[in-house]
């Protein structure tokens, strides 16, 4: 039996599992000897884009719920190592190590934090980059509420002031208010860049700048973190800043399995796929989402979100089944691009075009982010096969819309 395997099951992985099915079913009686598997690290796919909110609750799927309706198998493990010559990947289970061969394979294990050697960072920061990362947070903010009152324990400071740092941070008011942290509470927002946002465009500068002031949220701009510890944070000004919760947010880097494969990649690491998403010089290799970097309109490469993780997914998810069984495969194509930022109790903004303007923002926007992070990345949760299938139908959604 030939064997697609599938390596992540975030948002690209998901859907390039549930896009592959889709593909199958069509091709019918000449789909029988073939069998997807998907391997990740957690058995659950994490809406990782709402890692950040106060609440959390169904960011966290139970694959089975999704797969078994449509017959793809799973197993829980870590990657080990992946040998594109063997075709072959080793995957450590509850069973010890063990060795997954694959007709074609599709990297989907997507990205990660990037942490660098500073003292005291592993050991005393918290992120949101997981689901469980994110509970973790969420566990310590709770814990603060039965500590004695202090600077310390009312201070957050989050480091890295782009997309995941201003979410965060502009969200924090409302997980201190949840945990019970009213008094004197202190919410600084650190980054080396001279401006917030630096990467978020001109236009949508002040809007934020605006909601980070009216939510009381301090900025220190041009900074670096110099160590963190129990205590608190000392910055590369030799100011130390009391507290005891420190939220690193600062940059995101393709999987390091990426570099296993020996191809092409770009400056995050991303494999650079083509618009089947192939990976040019890998026999039989597929890639998408944050691990994968393709040119989407001739010109404007995919960046690390789910706007672009899901429709690639879901190409690859078609394309792999059709490369394997000689079918054409279908290029990739997307010609519109959005942000949409989530600005906490003051609203949101959303943005249009790879130069962002802003088209909306406040409660309107919020309206919008709202509706992308609760409906329209979720996959149908009926447990109806006929539905996942058709949601994994590699076409295009039409951009967010809005109350403006």
């Amino acid at each position: 039996m030939a064997r697609i395997l599938v390596l992540g099951a975030g948002f690209a992985g998901l859907w390039a599992a549930i896009g592959a099915a889709r593909k199958l079913d069509e091709m019918g009686p000449r789909s029988a000897d073939v069998d997807i598997l998907v391997v990740d690290r957690n058995p659950y796919h994490n809406i990782r884009v709402r890692n950040y909110e106060v609440d959390l609750s169904n960011a966290a799927i139970p694959l089975a719920e999704l797969l078994d309706p449509i017959g793809v198998n799973h197993v829980l493990g870590e990657v080990q190592a992946i040998d594109v010559a063997r075709q072959q990947v080793t995957v450590k289970t509850s069973h010890g190590k063990e060795a997954f061969t694959y007709d074609r394979l599709v990297l989907t294990l997507g990205s990660e934090l990037v942490r660098p050697p500073i003292p005291g960072l592993a050991e005393y920061s918290f992120d949101v980059d997981t689901y469980a990362a994110a509970l973790r947070l969420d566990a310590h903010l709770a814990s603060l509420g039965d500590q004695a009152a202090s600077e310390a324990r009312s201070t957050v400071v989050i480091v890295g002031a782009g997309f995941t740092g201003i979410e965060v941070a502009t969200e924090m008011p409302a997980k201190l208010d949840r945990a019970g942290v009213t008094d004197h509470r202190r919410i600084v927002l650190v980054d080396p860049s001279p401006v917030v946002g630096a990467t978020i465009g001109q236009d949508a500068r002040p809007v934020i700048n605006a909601a980070l002031s009216a939510l009381g949220i301090e900025t220190m701009l041009g900074i670096t973190v110099a160590s963190v510890d129990a205590s608190g944070i000392t910055l590369s000004s030799a100011e130390v800043i009391p507290t005891k919760t420190v939220v690193w947010c600062a940059g995101m880097r393709a999987s390091p399995f990426a570099a296993e494969l020996g191809g092409e990649r770009d400056g995050h690491g991303c494999v650079m796929v083509d618009q089947f998403m192939r990976a040019p010089g890998l026999r039989n290799v597929f890639a998408a989402g944050d691990v994968a970097s393709c040119v989407v309109d001739g010109v404007h490469s995919t960046v690390m979100s789910c706007q672009f993780a899901r429709p690639m997914g879901r190409f690859a998810g078609h394309n792999v089944v059709a490369d394997l069984l000689g079918q054409p495969m279908l290029r990739l194509h997307i010609d519109w691009y959005v942000t949409v930022l989530d600005l906490g109790a003051w609203g949101a903004l959303y943005t249009v075009g790879w130069d962002r303007k802003v088209r909306t923002t406040g409660a309107a926007a919020k309206t919008t982010k709202l509706t992308i992070n609760h409906e329209r990345i979720y996959p149908p949760r009926n447990g109806s096969r006929a539905d996942l299938l058709a949601a994994a139908a590699p076409s295009l959604q039409a951009p967010p819309a809005t109350n403006s």
